[in-house]
């Protein structure tokens, strides 16, 4: 009795682990069954993107015109989504795009980095004198204020709602100073420098007289540099008043009063009445996931001490 009731169970041992393995097959087939249905979709998707990219191709060599898009949205700062090599990248192929009848360069920024701000504006004109019969609008939604208008300056014309705020023609230089804290907590700081002024604004040394005379020099060198670009750029157009390059922002409406603006419109209306081309193609670079989020890891440790140090800002 006692090898019949061992070969049983021994016989209930391998038909169990037969039994586990096909349950085992049996998700095995059906997960390798999903990822070849999701990788079908996939590929259906680019077929489907790639035919919808030659029926437009076609269309546009009978001679037909559109107008050009690129969106300037955000803060402007190197690695940010509004960064001088993906707006001049999408202003580049727009105006080279031989069924470009204009291009609108929407804006929705506060500001941001002036020396971002001041290649977007060089590139503008380059590109200006080089497709001289393509013109370049600016069309205001929201904001554009300080570097968001140094950018805005370089175009044709500038587009505004009546409730946009336009304007802010300024520089500033920002930071904090933690010495009366790291007294109550009994920390001493210790700087060493090779320079009288390598220190410059640490945020943990006491204010150097010296170095904030500095700091407003260089301040206003590049706030006349602003002021040299926005006469530049509007010319005669300007009714300058004392406070126009004081740092105030206005209405859209008011911005047409004193120049810094042309008229009303929206993207829609310029395309349409203006560039007689209503058919608005998007020419804006976008990042992926991806390769935002590589760089912000890469340099936000940078961009945040770097701002704790200068935080010189068109904004």
């Amino acid at each position: 009795m006692s090898d019949s009731n061992n070969e049983m169970q021994w016989e209930r041992k391998v038909l169990e682990k037969l039994a586990l393995e096909a349950v085992a097959e049996q998700r095995r087939a059906r997960r390798w069954g999903i990822f070849f249905k999701l990788l079908g979709f996939a590929y259906l998707a680019v077929i489907l993107g790639l035919a919808t990219d030659w029926g437009q191709t076609d269309k546009l060599a009978e001679g037909s015109k559109f107008t050009a898009l690129v969106n300037l949205n955000g803060v402007i700062k190197a690695k940010g989504d509004a960064n001088a090599e993906q707006v001049i990248s999408g202003l580049q192929a727009a105006f080279e795009d031989k069924h470009t009848a204009g291009v609108i360069l929407r804006i929705n920024s506060p500001g941001g980095s002036p020396v971002q701000s001041g290649i977007i504006n060089d590139e503008i004109r380059r590109l200006r004198a080089a497709h001289p019969a393509i013109p370049i609008h600016v069309v205001v939604e929201d904001v554009c204020a300080s570097g968001g208008y140094y950018v805005a300056v370089a175009a044709d014309k500038i587009f505004v709602d009546k409730a946009s705020i336009v304007g802010s023609i300024g520089v500033l230089m920002d930071g904090f100073g933690f010495t009366g804290t790291m007294e109550k907590l009994g920390v001493e700081r210790r700087l060493l420098t090779a320079g009288e002024s390598k220190g410059f604004l640490d945020p943990f040394s006491p204010q150097n007289e010296h170095h904030k005379d500095h700091a407003r020099q260089m301040l206003n060198e590049v706030h006349q540099q602003f002021i040299d670009v926005v006469r530049k750029g509007r010319g005669k157009r300007l009714k300058e008043t004392p406070e126009m390059f004081s740092g105030l922002m206005w209405s859209g409406a008011k911005s047409i009063e004193l120049g810094l603006a042309d008229g009303y419109g929206t993207v829609d209306s310029v395309a349409r009445d203006v560039f007689k081309a209503s058919d608005v193609r998007d020419f804006s670079v976008r990042q992926n996931f991806a390769e935002k989020f590589a760089k912000q890891l890469g340099v936000g440790m940078a961009d945040s001490m770097a701002n704790v140090l200068t935080g010189l800002t068109l904004r």
